[in-house]
């Protein structure tokens, strides 16, 4: 069977609520005023050092600054950033036959694909869900593609979108026994959604994918971001009075030590596969997508990238208008490009991620062609 070309014919971004500068992100998410003293003399201190590591000048946030409820979810942000991308692409929801969509983690039945099937009024499709922390974006592109370059759909429409202010407002914590690593990502992410039309077609012009990858290497490593729930429903009182359900990210030497392997790390080293895989001509790369949380970690990692032919004037970073929103920032960053960038035939996009929960790794080329 002849394999079509996929081609991207529309892309959409929503990012909820005002601007808010770092200063403001406690009074947003809300001051944490029962944790231990220490933790919220470690806060303090904390905030200065990550306007140095982060240079994120705003983050969005999904809340109400005056009544503190929530004004949208990962539903409601997904079909925004979806209506804004079908109208780019000039097609109408009963055309799309596939939905995958993709999120860091979530426990609700029925799931969010047929939510948001729902909420965008389609009456039959094939849709998936997938949460795998940042790589849940590159994912639902990987399976997107192959589904329709192989003939079974003709139209998808990729999804991301994350909240992560439901897991950093105040009011989430059991805040006697939070701990530092459950309490830093309050200045690392950021609410938003992305999501991508993806077309089978012989068109020969316009923005194509060209290569997906995944793997996860971390058989052997463990976790570096997590919560503690186990693999079954907990009482909820439980849960809370344990904290359970705080989200934790650990950090400094404990992080290092597993990202960084003899060679060099294993984002490097993950990316290295990919291209080996699927071999480009990185002399072509007009955009080098970095999907990480922290503008120093996407510095040290292009520093060994170099070696691989890609140089650091190849970055793309958009972090510091928007804060980190998690897997959404690939497809956001595409968007952004799309709408912001002037591209020549032959100009090659190439996106990688590591996430830490369990290093998890995925990545994918795109080509324009003109």
């Amino acid at each position: 069977m002849k394999e079509l070309k996929i081609k991207i014919t529309g892309t959409g971004t929503y990012l909820p609520g005002e601007k808010i500068p770092l200063d403001k992100v406690d009074q947003i998410l809300g001051e944490l005023t029962e944790a231990p003293t220490k933790i919220q003399k470690w806060l303090k201190m904390t905030k200065g050092l990550m306007r140095q590591l982060l240079d994120v000048e705003y983050y969005h946030f999904a809340i109400n600054p005056i009544t503190r409820e929530f004004t949208d979810d990962n539903i409601s942000m997904s079909v925004k950033a979806a209506q804004i991308a079908m109208k780019a692409a000039g097609i109408k929801a009963e055309e799309i036959d596939f939905i995958a969509y993709g999120s860091p983690h979530q426990d609700q039945m029925p799931t969010a694909s047929v939510r948001i099937q729902e909420e965008l009024g389609i009456e039959q499709c094939g849709e998936i869900s997938i949460h795998a922390n940042c790589t849940s974006a590159y994912k639902a592109l990987l399976i997107a593609y192959d589904m329709l370059r192989t003939g079974r759909y003709k139209t998808a429409l990729v999804i991301s979108s994350n909240i992560s202010s439901s897991e950093l407002r105040a009011e989430y914590y059991n805040q006697a026994i939070i701990k530092k690593e459950e309490v830093i990502l309050r200045y690392f992410l950021s609410d938003g959604a992305g999501a991508m039309v993806l077309q089978a077609t012989d068109d020969n012009e316009g923005l194509f994918v060209e290569h997906t990858y995944m793997e996860s290497i971390g058989g052997k490593k463990p976790a570096a971001m997590f919560n503690r729930r186990p693999a079954y429903w907990m009482n909820p009182k439980e849960e809370y009075e344990k904290g359970f359900h705080h989200l934790a990210q650990l950090f400094n030497d404990q992080l290092r030590i597993h990202f960084n392997e003899e060679g060099g790390s294993v984002f490097y080293k993950g990316l290295k596969r990919m291209m080996e895989k699927y071999p480009f001509n990185v002399d072509a790369v007009r955009f080098f997508q970095v999907n990480f949380p922290s503008k120093h970690i996407s510095e040290v990692v292009m520093e060994e990238c170099e070696t691989l032919g890609i140089p650091k004037e190849k970055l793309y970073a958009k972090m510091s208008t928007m804060g980190y929103i998690g897997p959404p920032m690939a497809i956001v960053s595409i968007d952004r490009m799309i709408r912001e960038e002037q591209f020549n035939s032959g100009d090659l996009i190439l996106s990688f991620v590591t996430e830490v929960s369990k290093f998890m790794q995925a990545g994918f080329l795109l080509k324009y062609e003109s």
